[in-house]
């Protein structure tokens, strides 16, 4: 079951857990991005679908996703367990790749606060994973697996989110995969600030296009 929202974007519910998501696919999509929310935000982020709507604008996929139920959102512990968190979005992949729209997409993750680690640690336990970014993130909350993570990993934090530049390094340094990290000045923790959320588009959207390519048939 789904429901037309706009255009292109469709309400649709990942089964079993009866999680609530937004899918996108413009016409020709050449790839599909799965959003991981952070600090017990949802599928409505008005950040996040700002990305997401740049995203599509420039053919690719998106899935927002709320990687708790409402019920498990009362519960704070569920927030910041990030087993359980990166678990769903796993759940969430295998769902794009059983549907007949987005079966033959790559998958790439954007993942923001907490949600950048679950995203990580989803795309070490999902070797093809085709690529991660992460929005002021803290990827070191998954610091044992990145050696593990295969995807080209962008991370974007801001210039004056002090702590979470040093956590960025780290978990910079432990990954083994093609990376980058790019420092958005004058960019606080929720990119709040004029014209940092468009930067955050710009090198969000050009390292997915770079890695996010046609998937061959799968078998």
């Amino acid at each position: 079951m789904s429901e037309v929202l706009s255009n292109d974007v469709r309400e649709v519910r990942v089964e079993p857990e009866g999680l609530g998501g937004l899918l996108g696919v413009p016409d020709g999509a050449r790839g599909i991005v799965a959003f991981a929310h952070g600090s017990g935000s949802g599928r409505l982020s008005p950040r996040n679908n700002h990305v997401a709507a740049a995203l599509r604008q420039a053919g690719l996929a998106t899935f927002l996703l709320d990687l708790l139920t409402p019920e498990e959102e009362h519960d704070r512990r569920n927030v910041f367990d990030i087993d359980l968190l990166a678990g769903r979005l796993v759940l969430a992949t295998r769902w794009l790749r059983q549907r007949r729209e987005t079966s033959q997409l790559a998958v790439g993750y954007f993942g923001a606060s907490t949600g950048a680690a679950a995203a990580l640690r989803a795309a070490a336990a999902e070797p093809d994973i085709a690529a991660v970014v992460s929005r002021g993130g803290r990827p070191d909350l998954a610091l044992e697996v990145l050696p593990a993570v295969r995807a080209p990993t962008l991370l974007l934090v801001g210039s004056r989110d002090g702590p979470v530049i040093g956590m960025n390094e780290q978990a910079y340094h432990a990954l083994r995969a093609e990376k980058r990290l790019v420092i958005v000045e004058g960019a606080g923790h929720l990119f709040e600030e004029p014209g940092t959320l468009d930067e955050v588009v710009r090198h969000a959207t050009q390292w997915f296009l770079d890695h996010l390519n046609p998937s061959v048939e799968r078998t």
